[in-house]
């Protein structure tokens, strides 16, 4: 037993449910003490907090069956804990970030609602639990991204919801499926069920999840939300549909191989668009769903990867929405300031994999023991990863003082430093083969993107983020899965 281990004995039940239960009360109380609602949204944090440490350091993985096989059933385990901790310092920044901007108790009870059904989508191990808080997450980053009341959001947020709602279609009619055959809605019951449950509900998944050509409604929704919401958005948001396809995973050979491949061919696909993006945070945004293809393409690591990504791709948008341009040509000429350009560097080169940082474990992590034909795809991904954020780390330094906007120095302190202390979780791939090997990926991007992707004015098509195509990619993704699994 470590230090900090619970004891064997120890029944997480009634803090996990407790804890769910009090931050759900809590978003609605924040409509009527509006005076309180911040600080009802920072103990909501720290208590989710809480429930990571308790993921971290339960003994064995503790599930809890709550009305027999028409669910609920909850699952609480180290996987569990990453994506809570992601959830909590995420949050967290975010709203530090946001403290003295002036933003209504509407944000930040929605903020918290998002936060708790969150919570709830990562520990959930049925299907049907599954899908009534995907949909509370759906609404309340809906409530986000239309926030500011503008009509080009609106429109992007109804867009969302439209293809949020028949993507979840397609999944319910999978469950059904599942509880037709299994007599249970418990992801277990997927290794039974016909080919057709799997790819309904791998669709909803990997439309959630934003993955391969179901997720092309991503670039855009995350790329024009505000600042803030973007950093919800694409830091942990999207994760929702992450962790259910990686628990599905586990089940059985055949779903392992189909998530790595799904995650290879999106990994390649998303850095593909954001190596040639003129836009900072569609650059970003592009980055996101090439980012959820590495967590996908190796489960056993997925959990440390989509912490490390979480955290630099907060610090991104952040950084990204206060710089003085959204176009790459602008900032080329622009200096920027040095508070502003050393955070960007740092997260930047976490990313990208450079050693001594956290993402440099998480890609050495995940690129262990793949097969060989999975790892040269993952690898040439890791390139076009480097080649993208050299847009960042080249950009110019101005080292005469200029002040950070409020909260956002505090809100880098949270990410950047969560970046910093999980320099200890693989501390075995600090070995020189390892270091060489990064700094090699990084050095070849950087040449790459000076020598040739500087110079390219290539614009890849587009048509498949128009809101008419997009549920046309659904129907290829669904074709795609059935000509899969049938086969």
């Amino acid at each position: 037993m470590t230090l900090f281990a619970v004891p064997a004995e120890f029944n997480a039940l009634p803090w996990l449910t407790g804890i769910i239960c009090l931050s759900l009360m809590a978003g609605f109380s924040g409509y009527l003490l509006p005076a309180t609602v911040r600080f009802l949204t920072l103990t909501v944090c720290l208590l989710t907090l809480g429930l990571a440490y308790l993921g971290f350091t339960v003994p064995d993985v503790q599930s809890w069956v709550l009305l027999d096989s028409f669910g609920v059933t909850l699952q609480l385990d180290a996987l569990a804990g990453y994506f809570l901790l992601t959830n909590a310092l995420v949050t967290l920044a975010v709203l530090v970030y946001c403290w003295n901007t002036g933003r209504s108790a509407f944000f930040y009870a929605q903020l918290i609602i998002l936060h708790t059904s969150l919570n709830s989508a990562f520990l959930c191990a049925d299907f049907m639990s599954l899908y009534v808080a995907l949909e509370v997450v759906a609404i309340a980053a809906f409530c986000l991204m239309t926030y500011p009341r503008e009509p080009r959001i609106i429109w992007l947020g109804l867009r969302y919801l439209l293809l949020s709602n028949t993507a979840m279609l397609f999944y319910l009619i999978g469950v059904a499926l599942v509880y037709t055959s299994s007599g249970s809605f418990a992801f277990s019951g997927l290794t039974d069920a016909p080919p057709e449950a799997i790819a309904l509900i791998f669709l909803g998944l990997l439309t959630k999840g934003g993955i391969f050509l179901a997720g092309l409604w991503l670039p855009q929704t995350h790329g024009e939300a505000a600042t803030p919401v973007s950093a919800v958005l694409s830091g942990v948001v999207v994760k929702a549909g992450i962790l259910p396809l990686l628990r599905c995973s586990m089940l059985s050979d055949q779903l392992l191989l189909l998530v790595e491949i799904l995650g290879v061919a999106t990994a390649v696909f998303g850095v593909a668009y954001a190596m040639l993006a003129k836009d900072s945070k569609r650059m970003l945004a592009f980055h996101t769903v090439s980012q959820m293809g590495f967590v996908l393409a190796a489960p056993v690591a997925g959990g440390f990867y989509a912490l490390t990504h979480g955290l630099v791709k907060s610090s991104l948008f952040l950084l990204a929405g206060n710089l003085p341009s959204r176009d790459f040509k602008i900032l080329k000429k622009t200096p920027i300031a040095a508070g502003f350009w050393v955070p960007l560097v740092l997260a930047s080169s976490s990313i990208a994999g450079f050693p001594l940082l956290a993402g440099f474990e998480a890609k050495t992590l995940t690129l262990k023991g793949l097969p060989p034909w999975l790892a040269i795809a993952l690898n040439i991904a890791a390139v076009g990863t480097a080649i993208s954020f050299s847009k960042f780390v080249f950009l110019k330094p101005n080292f005469v003082g200029q002040p950070y906007p409020k909260g956002l120095g505090l809100a880098l302190m949270v990410l950047l430093g969560g970046l910093a202390v999980g320099n200890v979780v693989y501390w075995q791939a600090f070995t020189p083969m390892n270091l060489l090997k990064a700094t090699l990926t990084c050095i070849v991007g950087a040449a790459l993107y000076w020598g040739v992707v500087k110079k390219l004015t290539i614009k890849l098509p587009d048509g498949g983020e128009k809101i008419d195509h997009l549920i046309g990619m659904m129907s290829v993704s669904l074709t795609l899965l059935f000509a899969w699994i049938l086969t």
